[in-house]
């Protein structure tokens, strides 16, 4: 494995602009939440200040307690009694529990957090820096999780959904059989199979397979797995959740935020509701109010004011945040500096640092995660035989295959030739034109477009012919381009973290995280 090029965010097209502006420092008021060590230093001030010792005491036995059936390494160990201390903070990322991690930019955004960590750790060493793995346990859309792709195969798991996916039980493995069969022979198929064995093992919830696994892959490490799907947890977010259900606070304090992202970048990633709580029961269910009750959306389930808040403070398990709430949850209930996230969930943050300022809650720095691509040599070979470079891929690919087939064309350049001609004739024209009659002066610009819109008929059909004359050149380079983009879409949104370990196994996590970028967001490429 070699790494052969590292892309900035900022060159890439896909990437949103909200995002590109982010980085860029080109959104006011968010300067201070970028990564750089300045921030960091204000981020430590601003957290040890606000974070109590009693919220370090229920996060530390929360978490013993829901490790309390793995086997933990020395480093989480270390990590679970640092927390207690005054001068320790977390860095954390979050996840849905797809299936066996799902695609693997899930095991790239857990080793960005790591190394965060390692990189503050000696630029602070008074402090300690853990990293964390929220696990979106709640969620309930269990379509979403429910799968995974390998290079050949499509594996999913089908149970009965609706409620909180972490507490789905296991009972369908047929998928494991049949994941046996593709990795059997592979260098690491062995570990894998028993990764997966262990984890999905009949009668395990979806929340227990995850802890399983993240457990395995990252102990060493010295990550720690957070369930917030927690009544010690939850209890301390009855202030908000009652704030919430009474005044639809969230929705109120981020509406200028929402108003002003939606004007200049057109939409928002999550709109929010007026109250961005579900309520959990053996489904979850969206909490609605009518101006006179509040009721659970789809169930035969209904409270007056009096009866929800008795509710939320004899049942604060019950209540579940959305996924707007969700970061003020996680905020409230870890001493947290930084959160690493991909585009769309750093766009939903962003939407949230009024209401953060308006209940006294210190916003995080926001870090939008690396991206890594692996491509084979073969791959690269093919695309310097045609003398394309990696960041073509991640342009228009379509104007440049175009451009390709076009490549050198007599009859293209003899057009260009002709229209740049044509072009000058009508500028003498137009100019010699406003001299005259306005009717003239407006024929002959009419007749500019007409002749120039001609041209550009005869382009298409030109660059039509040239495809199907081309044939073998444009099929190489729709394949190039689904090598790089499987399913038309970035690698690591595709494929499983099994395409890679089965052959490279645990050194293929080590070069993950040494090849990581700490202070910048970029694609990482990388040879095998």
């Amino acid at each position: 494995m070699k790494t052969i090029n590292k892309i900035a965010f900022n060159e890439i097209e896909s990437i949103p602009q909200l995002v590109k502006d982010f980085l860029n420092h080109q959104i006011e008021g968010f300067e201070n939440y970028t990564f750089s060590l300045e921030n960091f230093a204000r981020q430590i001030h601003s957290k040890q200040n606000s974070f109590s010792s009693e919220k370090r005491e229920i996060l530390v036995e929360t978490l013993k307690s829901q490790l309390s059936d793995f086997t933990i390494s020395k480093k989480q160990s270390e990590n679970l009694e640092n927390l207690k201390q005054k001068n320790t903070f977390t860095i954390t990322t979050g996840h849905q529990l797809n299936l066996f991690s799902g695609p693997v930019f899930f095991v790239y955004k857990i080793l960005q957090t790591i190394k965060t960590c390692s990189y503050l750790q000696q630029n602070f060493p008074d402090f300690n820096f853990i990293p964390v793995y929220w696990m979106a346990s709640e969620d309930h859309d269990f379509a979403e999780i429910n799968h995974f792709k390998t290079e050949n195969n499509y594996y999913e798991i089908n149970e009965k959904s609706g409620s909180a996916v972490g507490r789905i039980q296991i009972n369908d493995t047929f998928f494991i059989s049949e994941f046996e069969k593709e990795f059997k022979d592979s260098i690491f198929g062995t570990e894998l199979i028993l990764m997966l064995k262990e984890a999905y093992k009949t009668g395990n919830t979806l929340t227990e397979a995850i802890q399983t696994l993240v457990n395995r892959l990252f102990s060493d490490f010295g990550l720690l797995i957070l369930d917030g799907d927690s009544k010690a947890l939850k209890n301390q977010m009855k202030d908000v959740f009652k704030d919430e259900l009474q005044n639809f606070s969230l929705h109120q304090n981020s509406k200028a935020k929402v108003d002003f992202l939606t004007e200049k970048y057109s939409k928002v990633q999550v709109n929010p509701r007026e109250i961005n709580l579900f309520y959990l029961s053996e489904t979850r269910d969206r909490i609605d109010f009518d101006g006179e009750k509040y009721f659970v959306v789809d169930k035969n389930i209904q409270f007056t004011e009096e009866e929800i808040l008795t509710e939320l403070e004899n049942f604060p398990e019950k209540f579940s945040p959305n996924a707007l709430m969700r970061p003020v949850y996680q905020e409230t209930v870890l001493p947290n500096l930084a959160y690493i996230g991909g585009n769309a969930e750093i766009m939903y943050w962003l939407e949230l640092k009024d209401y953060f300022s308006e209940i006294n809650l210190p916003f995080p720095i926001l870090i939008p995660r690396n991206s890594m691509l692996f491509l084979k040599e073969k791959t690269l070979g093919k695309m310097a035989k045609l003398d394309l470079k990696m960041e073509d891929f991640f342009q228009n690919f379509t104007k440049i295959t175009n451009n390709k087939i076009l490549d050198n064309n007599e009859i293209l350049n003899l057009l260009n030739e002709k229209e740049n001609l044509l072009t000058r004739q009508f500028s003498e024209l137009k100019n010699v034109a406003e001299t005259t009659e306005q009717s003239f002066g407006n024929l002959v610009k009419a007749e500019e477009v007409r002749q120039l819109k001609s041209f550009e008929r005869m382009k298409k059909r030109l660059l039509r012919a040239e495809k199907i004359k081309q044939s073998e050149l444009l099929e190489r380079l729709e394949n190039l381009f689904l090598d790089v983009h499987p399913s038309k879409t970035w690698q690591e949104r595709i494929f499983n973290f099994s395409v890679f370990f089965a052959d490279l196994g645990y050194s293929w996590i080590e070069f993950c995280l040494e090849e990581m970028v700490v202070e910048d967001s970029k694609l990482i490429i990388v040879a095998i």
